[in-house]
Parts: structure tokens; sequence; C-alpha cells
């Protein structure tokens, strides 16, 4: 650092001391100097006299500095996880897993351990099996999420990065959206797998996103759901495996009843039992399918998927879900839309389907799960998930339920 600098910054020290003198007391001796407040001007013109550019150097010296946002970040690179201990120990207890390319924040250092806070977890984890400083903030742009918030009451989503191009669809304020691109001025976001487009970077507040550490508690609560969905898939495909079969029965029978020639002979009374079928009176009703559909939010999107705990599009998950109550709908969102009962918009109620075109075409259908949202199988980065409504201009809506 030259010395013109170093005298500035000492001149500005010593006039935060005296102007700023409420808050901090300087030394009597400091007062008494022949080094006032002003000073620092005349400190200043000895500096562009010796430098004539050295109002560049006190002023870079001077800029604030801008805090990375991944300052603070841990970022884990293990094949697995790493345990969260309870003290900077390997034999303390265990408060939680820090799974490979999830992220911390670093509260301190202590030795060779970070002391952490990762969601609900916090505790230590060694400093060798994470990354930090500029390594992170790299590692970040690969396994972190950007997010992109609406901050205005309604935002316009274009074709491309030009307020001359096409309006797509407009997204509601505090919406939250995938981050695809950021371009001077513009971000590119995913409305839905089908829907991508720019957005002024004016009006959205961006952020990064990383999968964070998961409790003991937490680990076991997800387990428990994993298995308890495993069961209900398994339960489902067995009870339409039971109905085919009782109804293919059934058709073979009457066939067969059918063909036989009438005879007169003494007639006798048989009992034949009913075909056990899931009805959407037991197992349909709205709020039933509503909470079915809500347990599988944040499974994966799977272009072509039908799997609600592997993997669906938009209109697998409407179809597996009102299948599994009872319900049969067609495979795709147009055929979902034309083949159900049209309600207004302003009339659907919980369970009943909205529908989503990009200006010509319906190619997108969520479920609506009442107090104006919807949960849907929106795109690859997303999955399953809960938005307002209006998140798109719904175009239709459908009910399948009496």
């Amino acid at each position: 650092m030259s010395k013109c600098v170093i005298k500035v910054a000492a001149c500005c020290l010593l006039g935060s001391l005296i102007v700023g003198g409420n808050t901090l007391k300087a030394d009597a001796s400091l007062l008494a100097a022949k080094l006032p407040v002003a000073g620092i001007t005349v400190a200043l013109n000895e500096c562009y006299s010796a430098n004539p550019s050295a109002d560049v150097v006190i002023k870079e010296y001077l800029a604030p500095t801008v805090k990375s946002e991944y300052a603070d970040i841990a970022i884990a690179q293990v094949d697995n996880y790493i345990n969260v201990r309870e003290t900077a120990d390997t034999a303390s207890r265990v408060m939680g897993k820090l799974y490979d390319n999830s992220a911390a924040t670093i509260l301190e250092v202590s030795g060779d351990w970070y002391r952490i806070s990762s969601g609900s977890v916090v505790g230590f984890v060694k400093a060798e099996y994470v990354v930090t400083g500029d390594a992170a903030a790299e590692l970040a742009k690969v396994v972190g999420t950007r997010i992109a918030k609406v901050n205005t009451t309604t935002l316009k989503v274009r074709d491309q990065a030009s307020t001359d191009a096409t309006v797509q669809t407009l997204v509601p304020i505090d919406e939250e959206f995938t981050a695809i691109e950021e371009l001077e001025g513009w971000v590119k976001i995913a409305v839905d797998a089908d829907v991508e487009g720019y957005v002024s970077s004016e009006y959205v507040d961006l952020r990064t996103e990383f999968v964070q550490a998961e409790s003991a508690e937490e680990e076991q609560a997800r387990l428990a759901a994993e298995e308890a969905q495993r069961q209900a898939a398994a339960e489902a495909a067995r009870q339409a495996d039971e109905a085919a079969a009782a109804k293919k029965a059934a058709e073979a029978a009457r066939t067969a009843s059918a063909s036989k020639p009438a005879t007169t002979t003494k007639s006798t009374t048989t009992s034949t039992s009913k075909v056990s079928t899931p009805s959407v009176a037991a197992s349909g009703t709205r709020q039933g399918i509503v909470s079915y559909a809500l347990q599988f939010v944040g499974n994966p999107y799977v272009y072509g998927g039908t799997s609600l705990t592997r993997g669906t599009d938009c209109s697998g998950f409407t179809q597996s879900v009102y299948r599994d109550c009872g319900i049969s709908i067609p495979r795709d969102s147009r055929s979902q839309a034309a083949a159900g009962n049209e309600i207004s918009v302003s009339a659907v109620q919980p369970g009943d389907l909205l529908f989503y075109s990009n200006g010509s075409t319906i190619n997108h259908v969520a479920l609506y799960i009442g107090n104006g949202q919807v949960v849907h199988a929106s795109n690859p980065s997303s999955g399953i998930k809960i938005s307002n409504m209006s998140y798109r201009t719904p175009c239709k809506a459908v009910s399948y339920i009496n």
C-alpha cells in the first residue's frame, strides 16, 4: 500500500474518532496533536502532488467491500454424507447428516472443525470434508438452485430478453421459479416444463438454495413417509388388479350364461357377491383426493412418467392420483380437459382440475387443493410442488367428481 493511502487512512480514522466522539472517545494526546479533521485535505493534496493518479488508488481503497453470498458457505464433498456432531470430537453425539453436495453456513472455526448451521441442524463437521471460499462459490453454480421470487404485482414472462418480445404468460407477486440463466437486466425462468421465458431482473429477487442437512428425527420421519408411500402404491396396485380380475370374471360369467340354451327346469335362487372396486364416494372424496395428492409433494418430475414416487409429468400426476382414488381419466392434459365436466374457473373446488395453455393449446394440468392453490408436477427442477392457482392464467377448469 502506498504511503499516501496509509496517511489518508490514518486521517480518516482520526476524523472518525473526533467526529464520532459521542460513541468512541479518543486519547487527549491525540486530540492535541497537529492532525485535525481537516488534515485529510492536506494529506490528499500531498498524495495528488506526488502521484496524479492517486485518486484512483484512494477510491479503490475507500470503496465499500461487497461480501459474497457464498463467503460463509461450506459444501460437503464426500461419497455419501458427513456426520454433524454435537462437539468438535469424533466421539460426540451425531446431530444429523450433511449429504454430498449439501450446504451449510459456517458459524465459527474451531481448529480443523467448522461449527455449522444447516436446516434444523447445528453442530460440528471436519473441515477436510467440505469446500469453502472460491471453491464453494464455483461449486454452488453446479449444486445450488437459483430461485427468482417475483416482487411486483404482475410480471410479464416474454419469449425473448426484450421488452418488444411476445408475452407468454403473467406471473403473480411472491411466486417463485427456478432461474435457468441470468443475463444483463434479464433472468430466464422455468414456469413449467413446457414454459420457459424471460423476466426483468428488476422485478425478481434472486437467491441460491441448497440441499441442507437432515437431523436424525427428520431422517426417521422421511424413511417412514417413504415406506408409507410405497405401501400405499402397492395397495392401490393390488386393489386395481383385483378389480380388473373381478371385472373380467364377471364378463366371462355373463358370456357363459348368455350362451346357454333356455330351459324349463325348476329355478333356484343363487347369490353372487358384488365386485369390490374403489368407489369415488369411499376413496375419492374431494378432501381425500387432495390429502392423497399432497403426500407426494417434493417427489421428482419425469417427462412421460406416471409414478407418484419415482417420477411423473403433469398429466401423469393427475391421472395417477385419480386412479388411486378410483377415478379413471385420460392420460394427457388435452384429453383430460376434454373428457371432464367443464366448470367455471371461479367455481373450482378442491379435487377439480385446472388447465393452462401456451396461448393456443392446453399443455399443463394441475389439481386444485383449495385456498387459491394447486398441486402439480411442474418441471424437472421443481418436481411436484404447490403453487398459487394463478401462477399462470388458467384457461379451463374441469370436474370429474359428482
